[in-house]
């Protein structure tokens, strides 16, 4: 998992207009596609558990981990994951999916430079209108926070 990461990575930030914190990488290179002992958080008064992290996945046409790749997530829900149609790149990105079907989400929209983390409804949004629910302000308290 880790051969090209790097260059993944690259992909997924030029292709989404962003820069992912330094601390997002640094877990992502610990745990790309992968799931920590601890995956559970508290927010909205209710319990999450994290089914897995979404990563990036070189092969991800072949590799049985393929469905976690963020831009393999992000390609059928775009349009849901942000209320702006002219909108160039992204401001909500994917980072792991929960066991109720929704998304954490790094949030790119309100501070490009340390994005926070939300929960992505799925079944409450629409197209170009996401229902998101703040989770923390940013990665590390969000990793912190996990359980």
């Amino acid at each position: 998992m880790k051969e090209g990461l790097e260059e993944r990575i690259k992909k997924v930030e030029e292709y989404c207009h962003v820069k992912f914190p330094d601390d997002y990488i640094i877990f992502i290179k610990e745990y790309n596609v992968g799931l920590p002992e601890a995956h559970t958080f508290t927010a909205n008064h209710k319990n999450y558990v994290i089914e897995r992290f979404l990563g990036f996945v070189s092969d991800y046409q072949d590799s049985p981990l393929g469905d976690y790749d963020i831009a393999v997530v992000m390609a059928p829900i775009e349009t849901y994951l942000t209320d702006n149609p002219d909108l160039v790149g992204a401001e909500l990105i994917p980072i792991a999916k929960l066991t109720t079907g929704d998304y954490a989400c790094l949030n790119f929209k309100d501070n490009k430079e340390e994005p926070g983390v939300c929960i992505w409804s799925s079944t409450e949004s629409e197209e170009f209108h996401p229902v998101t629910y703040e989770v923390a302000d940013s990665f590390l308290y969000f990793a912190e926070s996990l359980e």
